[in-house]
């Protein structure tokens, strides 16, 4: 199967300037997801960046990229221009990787890209794992997501959903959700134009939109929790560390 990955980096950064450009093991950040996202038998690899100075450590290093504007207002806007920009058509398989995960498993990046060959009726694909730390339960910051039977995503939310009321040793183990999407290239170009959900902005999740307007989102369950993303200065030593013993 053929699909694209597309890496959304912006320069603006709260917690960590220049993020995209960060140093890890002697290439920038941004290029080091792109590496990893090329193992993943990806057609072809793109990032979607938002300044000159992205775009010129991208080819520096044989990375495409595509400059796009300075004003969208979240990833999936950047994706949907980049769409055009690459003239894809509209059945062709998108899979958005965050510009802050170098160590992001390629196995996991080509898992989301099938799951909607395997799901026809789902317009998006995403990832989850089982939760194993009791402090993840409660914390808001670790999305959680609920499946239907055909393994399609029924909510995702911040508090800890299902709830075991009656502590059923049965129960299924909570998952959370991994910020990773693929997406048919048509309905990238069609999200960023639906109406913003009340749930969505109840829980400041932009998947809920999705879901609010009847769309199916396909959820791949993984064996074991994906690498961190890079957000602090102390994520990023991490990384170069992890990096480094690859």
């Amino acid at each position: 199967m053929s699909f694209t990955v597309l890496i959304p980096a912006r320069m603006a950064s709260t917690r960590l300037p220049n993020k995209p450009l960060a140093d890890i093991g002697g290439a920038p950040m941004v290029v080091r997801v792109a590496q990893r996202a090329l193992l993943s038998g990806a057609s072809q690899v793109v990032v979607a960046c938002d300044d000159a100075r992205i775009h010129a450590a991208c080819e520096a290093h044989g990375v495409q990229a595509v400059l796009t504007r300075d004003d969208h207002p979240s990833g999936s806007d950047r994706l949907a221009e980049a769409c055009d920009h690459l003239a894809l058509k509209d059945e062709a398989i998108v899979v958005n990787v965050q510009g802050d995960e170098p160590l992001i498993d390629p196995e996991l990046i080509s898992a989301v890209a099938f799951l909607l060959e395997q799901s026809p009726l789902a317009q998006m694909g995403t990832a989850a794992h089982a939760i194993e730390s009791v402090a993840d339960l409660s914390n808001p910051n670790v999305v959680k997501v609920v499946l239907d039977a055909a393994g399609h995503a029924l909510y995702f939310s911040r508090s800890l959903i299902p709830f075991n009321r009656d502590q059923h040793p049965d129960a299924p183990k909570p998952l959370r959700h991994v910020g990773i999407y693929s997406y048919r290239a048509g309905y990238l170009r069609q999200f960023p134009k639906l109406p913003q959900a009340p749930i969505e902005i109840s829980e400041s999740l932009e998947q809920l939109r999705a879901l609010w307007h009847g769309h199916k989102i396909a959820v791949h369950i993984s064996p074991h929790a994906p690498p961190s993303g890079v957000d602090t200065p102390q994520d990023l030593e991490i990384a170069r560390q992890l990096w480094g013993q690859k």
